[in-house]
This record gives structure tokens, sequence and C-alpha cells, in this order.
């Protein structure tokens, strides 16, 4: 996070402190944001990859800054066994596991008559299996701490659909029905929100964006006329996952500068 894209709104650095939080996705863009945000608040992070290690460990390395632990963790998360290593990573290091974000994901569509199983597959498993994995590995560890919070990065696509992308939208609509499912099931001890960000200037976007007058199109269509940081994204993140947001469980906060209106 540059301080080009990072807003000057400081957080109190007791807000999470000692809390321990699994960012899934958490070495670029809207997972790094909220790793680096968290760790602001006082909370220990593990920051969950793929393939992106230096990145990873550049981000643990930058949360540690903050005086609070950090540990970079590979997880393919579309995978059952490997989200449990994941959150017993967290578990052993730091004892208990509190706070989860479920970020990870994938962008990628194709017309339904052209798209193939394997597309299909790929986006599905890794959006929303993706969510389900990582959810059911933390939730056991958050009982035992008789409490904790969970915030699912869905998307406005999950709410109004997204053309060329019905399998991108359908994993995010998923990701929304189980945040709500969950929130009813795991309360009184966890709460479960969901953010839906729109458009956001983070690297995945960066080829949609090269076309300047496309750039244009999308910054006039939005209400308070601008695309959303990564900041923007993991300040909401945070609002949910602490205990400002109490109160507050089975919500799909809405992050897109007013440019999808919906409950």
């Amino acid at each position: 996070m540059t301080e080009a894209t990072r807003s000057n709104i400081p957080l109190p650095q007791n807000l999470l402190r000692d809390r321990v939080a699994v960012v899934t996705g958490g070495s670029r863009g809207v997972g790094r944001a909220v790793a680096l945000r968290l760790a602001e608040a006082g909370a220990h992070v593990v920051i969950n990859y793929v393939s992106r290690q230096e990145a990873a460990e550049e981000v643990a390395r930058s949360c540690e800054e903050f005086g609070v632990g950090a540990l970079a963790v590979r997880a393919d998360v579309a995978n059952l066994a490997q989200a449990q290593v994941l959150a017993s990573a967290a578990a052993e290091r730091f004892g208990h596991l509190d706070l989860l974000v479920a970020n990870a994901g994938i962008w990628e569509g194709a017309p339904v008559a052209e798209m193939s199983e394997e597309l299909w597959d790929r986006v599905v498993d890794a959006n929303l299996k993706g969510t389900w994995t990582v959810c059911r590995a933390a939730v056991p560890l958050m009982k035992k701490e008789h409490g904790g919070s969970i915030v699912i990065v869905s998307s406005t696509a999950g709410q109004r659909g997204e053309a060329g992308y019905s399998n991108y939208a359908a994993s995010k609509g998923g990701q929304i029905s189980l945040t709500k499912s969950l929130a009813v099931e795991l309360a009184p001890e966890i709460r479960v929100n969901a953010v839906a960000p729109g458009w956001i200037e983070t690297e995945m976007n960066t080829g949609v964006f090269s076309a300047e007058a496309y750039r244009r199109e999308v910054t006039a269509a939005i209400p308070l006329r601008r695309i959303a940081t990564a900041d923007d994204v993991a300040l909401s993140v945070l609002f949910l996952a602490s205990d400002w947001a109490r109160h507050i469980t089975g919500e799909i906060l809405n992050v897109n500068g007013g440019s999808v209106l919906c409950g």
C-alpha cells in the first residue's frame, strides 16, 4: 500500500490488540491493505498466499513494523486440507484465532456459451469453495475462544450479476448467501459479515483500466466520482471485524461509491 493510495485515516492501535487474524489472498491488493490495517490496529496477522511468496513475506515484514507478529503461509484455500493447515498455523504460532478475512479470489470469465467446465470450476472453487474451506477451518478454533469475527470479501457482481462473468457473479452471490447463513448459525459467539466492493484500483484491474476512455466512463457512473482504493475496502473490513460493529452480523456492506444501491 503506497502513501498515494492509503487514506490519511489513523486507527487506534489498541482496537484489535493481541487478536489474531488470518487474511486469505493477502499478498497484494485488498488483502495486503487489510493485513496492514489489521496490524496497525494491533492484531497479529497471518498472510495467506498461493504463489507470491516474496510479496507475502514483504507484507508480513510491513505488518511487523507496527509492533505485532506476522507470518506468511502458503495454502491453496480451494483445498480444505490446505485451509486447515493455514488456520492451524495461526493457532500454533499465536495461540488462538479471532478474526478471519476471506478475501482470496480470482476474476475470470467468458460468455456462457463459450465457458469451459474448467473455467467455471476454477473460479467457483477459488472464490466460493475457498471461502467455505477457511470458515470450516477457522470456526472450531474461534469457538474455543468463545468468540470471533469473519468478514467475507464479496462483490457488487454478486448482487446485480455481471454479463460475461456469470461464474464470478455466481461465486460472489454464493458468498453473500453464505454470509447470511453463517451469521445466524454461528451467533451469538461469532459474527459474520461481508463487504461488496465495486470497481477497485488494484493489480487485478490494471488491464481493464489501461484504456483511459473506459476509466473515465466507469468513474462517471460512480456518484462519488472516483474508483475505490484497496484501503477504502480495508477500512470497511476493519470496521466489521472490530468491536465497533459488535451488534452487526449478517450484513452486506456496499463499498461502491453509490454505483449499486441495494439493501
